[in-house]
Parts: structure tokens; C-alpha cells; sequence
């Protein structure tokens, strides 16, 4: 199974209502086990959060074609913010049996810093930060990955989070001309490409064309996705 930054959708009721599945992130597997992680931010993510273990949902998935690449990558930058982290530690866990991952975490605040364990666990160089220093450094985390970039060989970026920190990414991966992949995170109502809502524009050649994030993504070289 290809899953380094390929999305589930899952269907949150049984009811007419909420109608669109939910677009979430794997974030482990293990074996036969799928883990996802999420937060509750509206009328969906609460209906699937009061679930009890054992009761059966709805999945489609693993869903995407675009999946991070890190073949022959020795020393690669992982940066993600918010909930954009989740996708990410599965690449981790994977890119770890062979390069040296720099991780990058960055959270608005200490009450949202999650799995901070977890992410040190796949990490030989760990950085957490919050935008008003009440818990890790203080600040944004694209800001330590720019001095590392400065002192020693990154040879691959990798990112997922706030679209405003991945333009920022975007940006440091062109001034460095270092190869970077970026997960757009998108609403999705079906997942397969039908219902046309998460469309992007990406460099073909000398034009510009429109794709899928479902279908094409949700992983983007950066320097062909315009975001």
C-alpha cells in the first residue's frame, strides 16, 4: 500500500445529514491497523468523535496518487503546522529506515501541541514550537527550518499544514533550490475526482491547467503547484 500522505474519507453518519464524507489523513499503520487522528472542528468531526470502539464506519481509502517520495534522500526536512501534522509521521516513521529526519512542529498555542512524543520518537533532530512561546521555542517553525537549511545539507523538505506556512515553504524551497513536496490540505466531498471541489492549478509545461488535489494529490511537488 502506498500511504505516505494519501487521505481517507469517511462517512460520518448514517443519516441523509451531514451528506459529504469527511477527507482525513492517515496517520499509522500498523499491519491491519489504519490509525487516523482529528480534531473536532464542526458538525461532522463531532459526530464521528462520540463513535464507540467497536462500532462500524464508513472508510473509503487509502485515496490519492500523489504520495511523498524520499528514495535516496539522506537528510530530509519534515515540516508541518496544526493539524496539517498528521500525514507526516507516517512519512517519518518510513524515511527514518533510511535518512535523517529534521522535524518541524509548529502549534498556535501548548493547549494544541499533540503526539509530541510520538513525533520525537521518529526524529534525530526534534524542533516543537508555538507562536506565543507558551510551550517549545517561540516563534514559527519555518523559521528554525531556514537555519538549518543555512548550516547543514538538506536534501529534501517536506510539508503539510496552514496554506500561509506552506506558500512560506514553497518560497524557502525555491530561494535554496531544494527539492520540496507539499500536502494540500482541501475540502473533499467525494475524494475520486467527481465532485470537481478541490481544484488547483498547477505549471504543465508553459501553461497553466487545472487538477484534482483528490486525484492528482494531495502531495505536490512545490514547484509545479500554484498555491
Amino acid at each position: 500500500m502506498q500511504n505516505h500522505g494519501q487521505f481517507l474519507e469517511i462517512r460520518v453518519a448514517n443519516e441523509i445529514e451531514p451528506l459529504l464524507r469527511r477527507p482525513i489523513s492517515i496517520y499509522n499503520i500498523q499491519g491491519e491497523i489504519v490509525e487516523f487522528v482529528f480534531q473536532v472542528k464542526g458538525k461532522g468531526t463531532k459526530i464521528l468523535s462520540d463513535k464507540k470502539i467497536g462500532e462500524e464506519i464508513d472508510v473509503l481509502g487509502p485515496l490519492g496518487q500523489g504520495t511523498f517520495n524520499f528514495k535516496d534522500k539522506k537528510n530530509i526536512a519534515i515540516i508541518g503546522g496544526g493539524i496539517g501534522i498528521f500525514p507526516l509521521y507516517e512519512l517519518a516513521k518510513e524515511a527514518k529506515k533510511t535518512a535523517k529526519i529534521n522535524m518541524y512542529l509548529g502549534f498556535r498555542n501548548k493547549d494544541f501541541v499533540v503526539l509530541e512524543k510520538e513525533y520525537k520518537d521518529v526524529s534525530d533532530k526534534f524542533t516543537l514550537t508555538t507562536d506565543d512561546g507558551s510551550y517549545g521555542e517561540k516563534g514559527f517553525a519555518i523559521n528554525f527550518l531556514e537555519k538549518d537549511l543555512k548550516n547543514e545539507k538538506i536534501d529534501g523538505i517536506y510539508a503539510c499544514g496552514p496554506l500561509p506556512m506552506l506558500k512560506a515553504v514553497q518560497k524557502l524551497a525555491k530561494e535554496t533550490n531544494t527539492p520540496c513536496q507539499i500536502s494540500l490540505e482541501e475540502r473533499m466531498g467525494c475524494g475520486i475526482g467527481v465532485c470537481l471541489g478541490c481544484a488547483v492549478k498547477v505549471n504543465a509545461g508553459e501553461e497553466t491547467v487545472y487538477t484534482h488535489v483528490c486525484k492528482a494529490g494531495p502531495v505536490f511537488d512545490s514547484n509545479v503547484v500554484q498555491i
